[in-house]
């Protein structure tokens, strides 16, 4: 009768582990992708900046800022940084870079 109550705890305990090891793989991915926009300005602020952009904080120290993904375009939420923080140089996203030409049309409102 120990033997089997042995072995029932041992197989929770490990189902307990396996659950646990999977939902850790599964949230891994969604926290990596959870980085948002990234944007270089080509002139650097003289104090640290916090603002909401586009419903979102956003944060800016030196040249560089940084803020959560939005729902808008990219170019759209570019145009906004821009417009708040001051040109921006170069504005990545989870999917990469902005075009030359959409920090064109991003910088063109600034």
């Amino acid at each position: 009768m120990n033997t089997a109550f042995s072995r029932s705890v041992l197989a929770a305990g490990l189902a307990i582990a396996g659950t646990l090891a999977s939902f850790s793989a599964t949230t891994a991915p969604a926290h990596a992708g959870a980085a948002g926009y990234t944007a270089k300005l080509s002139s650097a602020l003289t104090a640290p900046k916090s603002k909401v952009v586009n419903g979102v904080v956003w944060s800016c120290t030196g040249d560089s800022c940084a803020g959560p993904v939005d729902g808008a375009r990219a170019v759209n939420t570019c145009r906004q940084v821009a417009k708040t923080f001051g040109q921006v140089s170069s504005f990545a996203t989870p999917k990469g870079e902005l075009s030359v030409e959409d920090l064109q049309r991003c910088n063109a409102t600034a």
